[in-house]
């Protein structure tokens, strides 16, 4: 039996995951911000007052991780945390005025960086590329 790593798409997609990720991560330098911290923005730009274990859900990492990413966040004053008003052991995460103030600058380089990554390709076929990808995710649950 021969198995070829190059062929195989786990090894494609965690290739293809580590160039968008280092890009992503060239472009946001100068906002001193990384890809994960990205995605926690990019969450609470959509909804605020989420807990730190709702953040981990939803960016597929371990809550020490998250609450990690949290912490450095904080130091950069982009968010800051209040005391759940229900559940008193837990609290919600906000973003601050300057964590505002990055969404119109670090959207448009995402955004950017997609396009170029998807050059070539029809926009219906990147739609599919989406709708399998999601697929095989939910094949592995």
């Amino acid at each position: 039996m021969v198995f070829k790593l190059e062929d195989s798409l786990g090894f494609i997609l965690n290739k293809t995951n580590s160039k968008l990720k280092n890009k992503l991560f060239q472009r946001f330098n100068e906002y001193n911000v990384t890809p994960e911290q990205w995605s926690i923005l990019n969450c609470l730009w959509v909804q605020e007052g989420i807990t730190p274990k709702d953040l981990a859900d939803i960016i597929f990492k371990d809550k020490p991780t998250t609450n990690r990413i949290l912490e450095k966040l904080e130091m950069k004053e982009l968010i800051f945390r209040k005391p759940h008003p229900i559940d008193k052991r837990a609290y919600q995460i906000f973003l601050t005025n300057r964590g505002w103030a990055l969404r119109d600058e670090l959207i448009p380089i995402a955004m950017q960086l997609l396009e170029e990554a998807t050059i070539g390709i029809e926009k219906h076929k990147v739609l599919e590329m989406k709708k399998l990808l999601n697929q095989v995710f939910d094949n592995l649950k």
